[in-house]
């Protein structure tokens, strides 16, 4: 499995997420949203639906209904009930139901990078996790830092 780490310098969750997300859906693929805050869930959401002048991303959040027919899932806790095979943790919290999906984007920001080397370090020993970190450099592009 895949670990990226996304360390946002210079973008907040709200504008990274949705290309993340957009990219998946348009391979095929399903996204769960990990987001315990229930604000943060709330600005996810409304961000999915408005990040793009002409376009959005189809999406629900756990508890509404309907969870196994959308393609991207906000939710509280690990538990993909639409059958996703992503995971985006998207509150900087590091959690190791992530590592039954196939990938994992862990986004933090400078308020969470030490709990974010801590879970880069737990999981250097294992040889099934290929684990990549991405920073921003000056003008906002992603690079591959390791």
């Amino acid at each position: 499995m895949q670990v990226d780490f996304y360390h946002l310098a210079s973008s907040p969750i709200e504008r990274v997420l949705p290309r993340i997300a957009e990219r998946l859906l348009a391979d095929g693929a399903r996204l769960l949203v990990v987001c315990a805050d229930d604000g943060q869930a709330a600005r996810l959401d409304q961000q999915l639906w408005t990040y793009a002048a002409d376009s959005f991303l189809p999406h629900g959040r756990a508890g509404d209904g309907g969870e196994a027919l959308q393609p991207v899932l906000i939710a509280a806790t690990a538990d993909a009930a639409n059958g996703a095979r992503n995971i985006a943790l998207a509150d900087g919290i590091w959690r190791d139901e992530a590592l039954a999906f196939d990938r994992a984007f862990h986004l933090f920001d400078d308020g969470s990078i030490d709990a974010a080397r801590a879970a880069w370090k737990a999981l250097a020993g294992r040889e099934d996790v290929v684990r990549n970190f991405w920073k921003q450099d000056e003008s906002g592009r992603w690079a591959k830092a390791a």
